[in-house]
């Protein structure tokens, strides 16, 4: 089966000129040889869509309009992708090594796998080998989401189909759009998941959810949300969810090596 497998990966992207060439190189270098680039641009009014159009292949996807956020590209890019499985990676994204998508393309060679995800380590914006948190995921189950647990979702790859019958993002949130979409995936008995122990994507910080005290509380009055929208007791999963961060910076260590010892 995985020898057949196209992986749809939906860049999203807006003014991204300063990283986006080196988020999409490391996808040009991954040895899968079965990927649909999906690129969905804001009207960015930069160079950002010209870098990307020089990297396009046939079959791959550019589009380049006014949206309405982060969780409108993606759906849009969705939409769009014919792969039989979907990821994401940002424009200030990076693949941690040459191997992300045939690893987990490995792990859907398993028909009833819909769902797969690993590790994400956050990197300085300026020095992407300088680690800053390291985020082991652990293996998943369902009494974790009532403690505010979920995967790094920019190493969340699902199935095309299951995206088709649970829906994409909710674009009331502008935040905690991805956390609401996966809490709402894992409950459901559709998706059977897959734990990748290993570092997928480098996350450079300073983004939508971590950039300022503001975003941050934002994100938290979103997270609150989320879980009431999901039945999840805040009071219980909320504390839970932000004191499970305090680890990643002790085991952040020097240096970020994408790929860990099999």
């Amino acid at each position: 089966m995985s020898k057949l497998l196209t992986i749809s990966v939906i860049t999203a992207c807006f003014n991204s000129q300063a990283t986006i060439g080196e988020a999409i190189a490391t996808l040009k270098r991954q040895r899968w040889p079965h990927i649909e680039h999906v690129v969905i641009d804001g009207a960015s009014k930069d160079a950002t869509v010209a870098i990307a159009r020089q990297t396009l292949g046939e079959g791959d996807v550019l589009v380049s309009e006014p949206d309405r956020g982060i969780y409108d590209a993606l759906n849009k890019g969705i939409d769009r992708a014919s792969g039989e499985v979907v990821g994401f990676l940002h424009s200030d994204d990076l693949y941690a090594h040459d191997e992300v998508l045939a690893r987990v393309a490995a792990c859907l060679e398993d028909p009833s796998v819909g769902a797969v995800y690993g590790d994400l380590q956050y990197v300085d914006a300026a020095d992407t080998e300088r680690v800053i948190r390291h985020w082991t995921s652990g293996a998943f189950s369902h009494g974790k989401l009532k403690r505010g647990w979920m995967p790094p979702h920019p190493t969340f790859f699902m199935r095309r189909e299951l995206y088709r019958e649970l829906g994409g993002f909710d674009l009331s949130y502008r935040i905690a759009g991805d956390y609401d979409a996966l809490l709402r995936y894992l409950a459901s008995e559709k998706v059977k998941v897959a734990y990748l122990p290993e570092v997928l994507v480098k996350m450079r910080v300073g983004g939508a959810s971590n950039g300022s005290l503001k975003q941050i509380l934002r994100k938290s009055r979103e997270d609150v949300a989320a879980m009431r929208n999901n039945g999840i007791n805040p009071l219980v999963a909320l504390p839970s969810k932000n004191l499970s961060k305090l680890p990643q910076f002790l085991a952040r260590g020097a240096k970020g090596k994408g790929r860990q010892p099999a």
